[in-house]
């Protein structure tokens, strides 16, 4: 029923073991160098049993598609070519020449928002080396490089993640970049997509090894606080190539060392652009190793609370206590925790109304190599795997789950933990995008997963949401796997084995030039309506490649019927960050928190997507706003088109209708 363990006698040999060598195939140490060709190419694993497997993979994929009782007869088209991006995400040495097990090969997000106000929504990558890049929509799936005179590039800096976010509540989204120890950075937009950099006179100055940026409003004043996650140290001193701190080569050990470790830091929104430190005033003092967080509500009163993930140890829950402090809830809402924690989505997934908690653990997936066959089940310790090992993960081993969690809401205060059940395991996942991508009515999960050089082929994981009973793979069914034709490995670094790297371990047994190759992988995604046709399109952010930019057929191949609600704050915060919209339509009723939350690495500002299933029509909408107002509009409410909702005054919040200029709900078009 579990992984078999193959590779652990203690958890810190593997680590320490993950090094450029642990999975190489070279020739026979007694041999003597050939001459050298004219060009080398070496394939990094080869064989790879990622590779080899696809075909069976999609085989099996589609024998099963008989189960799926929704509908799935469309495809998604990596049209990255014709969108005329040409961005590519570049990687520091320590994922690649000289590779480490460190926290650069988490690699980077991607964001969206759109940041002009012209209604097609925008795309920001965020990038190791050669700084980052905006794009904006052109219309019809086609972009344009806007970074120069956008002013948010950043080059010289080793970025993280970014965060679109309304901090001064004048409709126009601003932006906020995280580094690797050379700065975070936020930015102001004008709302001509023009942006200034405002990080010093904001009180945002942090320099050290953050990742993601998770804005919410933690006391209800209607601004935007900043909840900064932190890593922790694990860099030296020492510059690599690109200006990079050069990894430790212990840093997945790094947990073990309280010295390293660098907390979160929580800013408060002082209003007029400044923010500044609460995180010990709050009581939301947490140095996990962390890499993202989510806010979550499961106390129900409106307080927006906090579930800050911890790669190499326990995640924690913090409850906010009436925007007064924070207290540590964890053990009383999750009796279990994993081990190594990466990603995070709360959404309901069988619209019962009550908020589930999806995460996605990585790290727990370096501990043992797992053959394609056996990447649906978790990880699994022989007693003799596990001898001496406590001290690594910190206490007993039995108190974590070493793979993925799903914890289904039961309801006053009560989870249970289903992953299993619903098929949510998979191998190496990153983040998680969450989004109705049938127009089913029923959310569906994008998880972004695999871990490129030096390690075999990992696939991405789509899998439909099956009417609230499980989730089913169908990466290769819709096209997201395998890639635009049928590239898995691309060319990673090149070697001088007859001269500077001859030393190399690549090297050995060969002279000349040496083209190593990798395998492909994604990092990061982001879901929505690319090019205004209704339904909702994918773009990613690769790791040392070009993004794949999926544009889905959905409706063309089918009449659909959706909503997309855009809140418009007046009390609360401008974009709603915390309300719970709940859209009643084809007898159930869905429910979404606006959480900005979008992917791995990914905080963005976008409209909620509703699919209606067969109802041109919703029923009813309510929007429970973090002012406390709740606002009802009755229907019938017209589908496919943007729907504005503006928060009504708290006397009228249960008299909005839908359409009208001036109403709670003023109907724009589809174009966003």
């Amino acid at each position: 029923m579990k992984r078999d363990s193959l590779l652990l006698a203690a958890p810190l040999v593997l680590l320490a073991a993950l090094v450029a060598t642990s999975r190489a195939a070279r020739p026979a140490q007694g041999a003597a160098p050939a001459a050298a060709p004219a060009a080398q190419v070496v394939n990094v694993p080869d064989p790879d049993v990622g590779i080899e497997t696809l075909a069976a993979r999609e085989q099996a994929e589609r024998a099963a598609a008989g189960k799926l009782e929704v509908f799935h007869d469309f495809q998604f088209t990596d049209r990255l070519p014709e969108s005329g991006i040409t961005f590519v995400q570049q990687i520091v040495d320590d994922a690649g020449k000289t590779y480490k097990a460190a926290h650069y090969d988490h690699g980077n997000g991607i964001v969206a928002a759109d940041m002009d106000g012209d209604g097609l929504i925008d795309v920001y990558f965020v990038n190791q080396l050669g700084g980052n890049q905006l794009w904006k929509n052109l219309g019809h799936g086609k972009f344009k490089n806007v970074t120069e005179e956008a002013g948010v590039g950043l080059p010289g800096r080793i970025s993280v993640s970014a965060t679109f976010a309304d901090i001064n509540n004048d409709g126009c989204p601003d932006l906020y970049v995280t580094t690797v120890r050379g700065g975070n950075a936020m930015f102001l937009n004008d709302c001509h997509g023009h942006f200034k950099d405002i990080t010093k006179e904001a009180g945002l100055e942090y320099v050290g090894h953050s990742s993601a940026a998770v804005f919410f409003d933690y006391d209800r004043d209607g601004l935007l606080d900043l909840l900064l996650v932190n890593v922790g140290k694990y860099t030296t001193d020492e510059k690599g190539r690109g200006g990079y701190y050069i990894a430790r080569t212990d840093a997945f050990q790094s947990h073990l060392h309280p010295e390293r470790a660098e907390y979160s830091v929580l800013y408060h929104n002082d209003g007029h652009n400044h923010f500044h430190d609460v995180t010990k005033a709050m009581g939301l003092v947490d140095g996990s190793w962390s890499g993202d967080a989510t806010i979550a509500d499961w106390k129900g009163d409106g307080w927006p609370g906090v579930y800050l993930l911890n790669m190499q140890g326990p995640s924690h829950y913090w409850e906010n206590e009436g925007g007064k402090r924070f207290v540590d809830k964890t053990a009383q809402y999750f009796p279990r925790v994993q081990f190594g924690s990466m990603g995070v989505k709360v959404f309901d997934y069988n619209n019962d109304g009550q908020m589930d908690l999806f995460v996605t653990d990585m790290h727990s997936d370096m501990l043992q190599d797992v053959a394609p066959q056996d990447e649906k089940r978790k990880i699994a310790w022989h007693p003799a795997d596990l001898a001496g090992a406590a001290h690594f993960f910190g206490g007993e081993v039995d108190r974590f789950i070493f793979g993925n969690a799903f914890w289904k809401n039961l309801g006053n205060g009560r989870f249970q933990e289903v992953s299993d059940e619903l098929g949510l395991e998979n191998y190496w996942p990153w983040g998680v995008s969450v989004a109705d991508l049938n127009a089913d009515g029923w959310q569906d999960v994008l998880i972004t997963a695999s871990m490129n050089y030096p390690f075999r082929y990992g696939v991405n994981s789509l899998l439909l949401n099956n009417r609230g009973a499980e989730f089913r793979d169908a990466a290769f069914l819709l096209g997201i796997e395998p890639r635009r034709g049928g590239q898995t490995r691309k060319p990673w670094f090149t070697l001088d084995c007859s001269g500077a790297d001859k030393e190399h371990p690549r090297c050995k047994g060969r002279t000349g030039r040496v083209t190593v190759n990798g395998t492909l992988g994604t990092r990061s995604s982001v879901i929505f309506d690319v090019d205004n046709d209704g339904d909702l399109d994918i773009i990613t952010n690769e790791f040392n490649a070009a993004p794949q930019v999926f544009i889905s057929d959905l409706a063309e191949r089918r009449k659909i019927h959706w909503l997309k609600i855009r809140l418009i704050g007046k009390r609360s915060n401008r974009d709603g960050i915390g309300a719970v919209v709940k859209v009643t339509a084809a007898g159930m009723t869905m429910t979404q928190v606006m959480d900005g939350n979008s992917g791995y690495l990914s905080h963005s500002d976008l409209p909620l997507y509703f699919g209606l299933g067969d109802a041109a029509a919703a029923d009813r909408i309510e929007v429970r706003w973090p002012s406390g107002t709740v606002q009802t509009l009755a229907g019938p409410i017209a589908g496919n088109r943007m729907l504005d909702v503006a928060e009504a005054p708290a006397r009228a919040a249960g008299a909005g209708t839908a359409g009208r200029s001036g109403s709670a709900g003023n109907a724009g078009n589809a174009g966003n």
